[in-house]
């Protein structure tokens, strides 16, 4: 399994920088994230992989480099900037599963079964 893995389209300038900024406070990082999370969780197929990942990523015991792989794509889930809109029925959060899809797939080893129990029982609670 490979440590990386690649886009078809590479970030802006502008998106990187809004990333960026988002994640230098992950209080308010993580607030917008399960804002967003509340309001569309029963509408998205990802919702359990995508609150594992932050789950993961606010683990103390998680490596850097799969924190920084996980709060990258979560930090697209939360952009308002987006490939696809994320208000296109059907479409909208398409772009956003796969950036997710593709960073849990990349650091697959690192989120636990207790990342993906407390995740679904967040979920229930939601």
């Amino acid at each position: 399994m490979s440590d990386g893995f690649s886009f078809s389209r590479r970030f802006t300038r502008e998106e990187m920088s809004a990333i960026r900024r988002s994640l230098r406070n992950e209080e308010r990082f993580g607030s917008e994230f399960m804002g967003l999370l509340r309001r569309v969780a029963k509408r998205i197929p990802f919702a359990e992989d995508g609150l594992a990942a932050w789950l993961c990523a606010r683990d103390p015991a998680t490596p850097r480099r799969v924190r920084l792989t996980l709060l990258g794509a979560l930090g697209y889930f939360v952009l308002p900037v987006d490939a696809l809109p994320d208000f296109m029925p059907f479409l909208g959060f398409t772009d956003d599963a796969a950036v997710i899809a593709a960073a849990v797939a990349a650091v697959a080893g690192s989120i636990t079964a207790e990342h993906r129990a407390r995740a679904k029982k967040l979920l229930e609670e939601l």
